[in-house]
């Protein structure tokens, strides 16, 4: 019976280079020199520290613009609130998200319950397996899921025939 995954994975070493590129060009820019400014990663999240919000919200545009020419796209990144540091530093944590969680799952599931196609989804850990017999409905439902925005960043794999 075809069938195919659905899961949201980020390449994290797209994401360190990501990380590195960013902290290159604030050393290198002219509107942050004297600043105290800190982009570092730990394993599924990104910390960032700066002077104050107008530095924080440069930091992260420059982030953000460093993943989209890596290919990582920026749905798969959750900010967390902005919050002060000692010495009057700002500091965010932006949490990178692996895999598709229980309630993105059941909203997946939800969507493609309604494509009233006769096609099976169901929850298996950090993704969703779509089943069906035809390869056409298959196809139908990425390309249905492909133009809802959900709000996290979806590959297909294991698409089988």
């Amino acid at each position: 019976m075809p069938s195919f995954d659905i899961v949201s994975k980020v390449d994290m070493q797209e994401v360190d280079n990501a990380v590195n590129q960013t902290v290159k060009e604030i050393a290198q820019r002219y509107d942050f020199k004297g600043s105290k400014c800190e982009v570092t990663q730990e394993k599924e999240s990104i910390k960032v520290l700066a002077d104050d919000d107008f530095r924080l919200k440069s930091i992260i545009d420059i982030l953000q613009s460093k993943f989209i020419k890596r290919g990582i796209s920026v749905k798969a990144l959750q900010y967390g609130k902005a919050e002060s540091a000692s010495g009057g530093m700002v500091r965010q944590v932006i949490t990178i998200q692996q895999g598709i969680s229980k309630e993105k799952g059941k909203e997946l599931n939800a969507v493609i319950k309604e494509t009233k196609l006769k096609v099976q989804s169901q929850i298996q850990d950090d993704q969703v397996r779509v089943t069906g017999k035809n390869i056409d409905d298959l196809q139908e439902v990425i390309r249905i899921l492909k133009g809802k925005d959900l709000g996290i960043e979806m590959q297909f794999i294991n698409f089988r025939s």
